[in-house]
């Protein structure tokens, strides 16, 4: 239905970038390197017991059974008993010490990517679809579960136990030995082939996740429920999402059967070897080749049926690593996004903040990924003396809302500078900007979560006083005080439980709290009707004053009393003035005043 369009780096060549991959998966274990290790250990001494016991086998079948040796008989019988309890107990405690070490990697990766989103700017996610987003957290690292807690353990777990036992099938005898493995090398060659085709698989089937996540964040929010009705759309994007979902299935199937039938083929001849032993050392003791006792060769196919396990499960795990390198890759490609707003070395931070706004000949225009964006602004040159007002106004796509957007550095400028107090917002570090400048928008955002959470988001040591003056000041502690369970009323997904009105009287009320110097109010009052729009106007005038003010609108009426008004055409400064300078020029302004006239309804 959509297509998955989260910004992704292209590919390197396999055979360089697959190594390079693989060492920066095994950096991500470094920290735990002193818990790995003893994991390692328990691997090894589970390994070396589970060895021993072939070997007491043997002794017991030519010795201690033959010769009548009662006293041999139970020391090696309880050999065994001992070696099947200390390879469990080894097992337990390496699986709850890897199991921990992935769990750690996991939240590590999880954090990583969670906070490179945290500092990427507002330009990201206007082109990234926030299901997209989602799927990566959720879905490429829950989906490396397997890899991160039990995989690793698991491959050094069967290695080990492999090399010891081919070592010690060597030392029973050689040449079963070589009769034994002569196979292995197409094996490898086999599950190498099956796991370079599970990753492509994976690859698309995360593809496929993500879009459907995406489908059904849009599809199920409150506006996408809304839309859906109100549109009679719903069939349809049932029918769209099981469209999404029947590609998952086919390739969710793809992914399971990939290579099944040749590593059947594995299992089945691997299954198949003990009888090849008992056929091969027959076949010698008939043609008079080497004599080969009949501990030795119960011994060996013990041996032998030792290997089977872990090497199956070796192969297997071959395969799920490379299957798992394109999770890998997934999220690696979100940690290597470059990060275009970020702080300086040393940057400025300043205790008391006046709020003078400056934009000195700004220029700025939207990255096309190739390095070049159509100018949306060019050669803006404002100043907003502190405590200060200034209204930007125009029609659309004249670039008022990314003139705000810069002064809070939610995009930074490509051209001139944009100064606080005289200095560039670019030196000043992220914890002065947040502080000084406050951002009410047309769209409110509101936690799902209760009233009093929503206000403390701004404020989170915020006392019920502070609460309370905030709302009474932004005219809507009484509404809330009227609610049943008052400020601990749950505002609902997206604050829908609230009307368009009350919902920005509380983002005004939240920003309040917050008390910043300067105030962008980007179209605040745009989507309310004229009545409501007064109510919140009166809030706004509550929060606008002593303070440093720069009022984006649509509606004039709303910045009549600016001590500037600039209009905007086409990204750069059409007309500058008061209210009445700009009238008496006759220009755009007046133009728009005539306009936003014969819209007002007739009482």
């Amino acid at each position: 239905m959509h297509p998955d369009n989260a910004p992704t780096r292209p590919s390197p060549g396999g055979s360089e970038e697959q190594p390079r991959q693989v060492r920066r998966i095994l950096k991500l274990f470094r920290p735990y390197r002193s818990r790995l290790a003893v994991v390692g250990v328990l691997v090894g001494a589970a390994s070396l017991v589970s060895v021993a016991t072939p070997f007491m086998l043997k002794e017991t079948l030519d010795v201690a059974i033959p010769e009548g040796r009662t006293g041999l008989l139970s020391l090696l019988a309880l050999g065994m008993i001992l070696s099947a309890v200390l390879t469990s107990i080894f097992g337990v405690l390496q699986t709850l010490i890897s199991t921990t070490v992935g769990q750690r990697v996991m939240h590590d990766l999880r954090t990583a990517v969670y906070d490179r989103l945290q500092r990427m700017s507002l330009a990201f996610f206007t082109r990234t679809r926030t299901g997209e987003v989602q799927s990566r957290i959720a879905n490429d690292i829950g989906g490396m579960q397997a890899t991160v807690t039990s995989t690793a353990t698991s491959l050094v777990s069967n290695a080990t136990s492999v090399v010891a036992t081919i070592v010690a099938m060597i030392a029973l005898d050689w040449r079963l030995t070589v009769v034994s493995l002569l196979l292995l090398p197409v094996f490898v060659w086999i599950s190498r082939r099956v796991g370079n085709e599970r990753k492509k698989i994976t690859t698309q089937r995360q593809k496929q996740m993500a879009a459907m996540a995406a489908t059904v964040t849009e599809s199920l929010s409150v506006s996408g429920i809304l839309l859906g009705r109100t549109m009679g759309r719903s069939d349809s994007l049932t029918q769209a999402f099981s469209d999404e979902s029947e590609r998952l299935v086919d390739l969710e199937v793809r992914a399971n059967m990939a290579g099944r039938w040749r590593m059947a083929v594995i299992t089945i001849v691997m299954a198949a070897m003990p009888a090849v032993i008992y056929w091969t050392a027959g076949l010698a003791l008939q043609t008079g080749g080497p004599d080969v006792s009949i501990g030795t060769i119960v011994a060996f196919v013990s041996l032998q049926q030792g290997l089977f396990r872990p090497a199956v499960s070796l192969l297997g795990t071959g395969v799920q690593i490379q299957a798992s390198l394109a999770l890998f890759q997934r999220i690696f490609e979100y940690l290597d996004l470059p990060i275009d707003i970020t702080e300086r070395e040393n940057p400025v931070h300043l205790d008391t903040i006046k709020g003078e706004v400056r934009l000195e000949k700004v220029e700025f225009g939207y990255d096309n990924n190739d390095g070049k964006g159509a100018a949306i602004l060019d050669g803006i040159d404002i100043t907003v003396p502190a405590g200060g007002s200034l209204a930007v106004v125009g029609p659309t796509g004249a670039g008022k809302s990314t003139l705000g957007h810069l002064v809070p550095r939610l995009y930074d400028v490509t051209g001139g500078r944009v100064t606080l107090d005289g200095i560039d917002v670019r030196d000043l570090d992220f914890d002065t900007l947040a502080r000084a400048v406050g951002v009410v928008s047309q769209e409110t955002y509101l936690f799902h979560a209760t009233v009093a959470d929503n206000l403390r988001f701004a404020k989170p040591d915020a006392t019920d006083e502070e609460l309370h003056a905030a709302a009474k000041a932004a005219q809507i502690h009484e509404h809330i005080a009227g609610l049943p369970d008052g400020y601990d009323t749950v505002v609902g997904e997206r604050g829908h439980r609230f009307s368009g009105g009350e919902k920005q009287r509380l983002a005004i009320a939240r920003t309040i709290l917050r008390d910043p110097p300067v105030l962008i109010l980007d179209e605040a009052t745009s989507a309310l009707d004229t009545r409501t729009e007064a109510a919140v106007q009166d809030a706004i005038d509550a929060l606008s004053a002593n303070r440093t003010t720069l009022t984006i609108a649509h509606r004039l009426s709303t910045v009549r009393g600016a001590d500037q008004i600039v209009v905007l055409d086409s990204g750069s400064v059409a007309e500058r003035g008061t209210h009445e300078e700009l009238l008496e020029k006759d220009g755009r302004y007046a133009a728009l005043v005539r306009r936003d006239a014969q819209l007002e309804p007739t009482s």
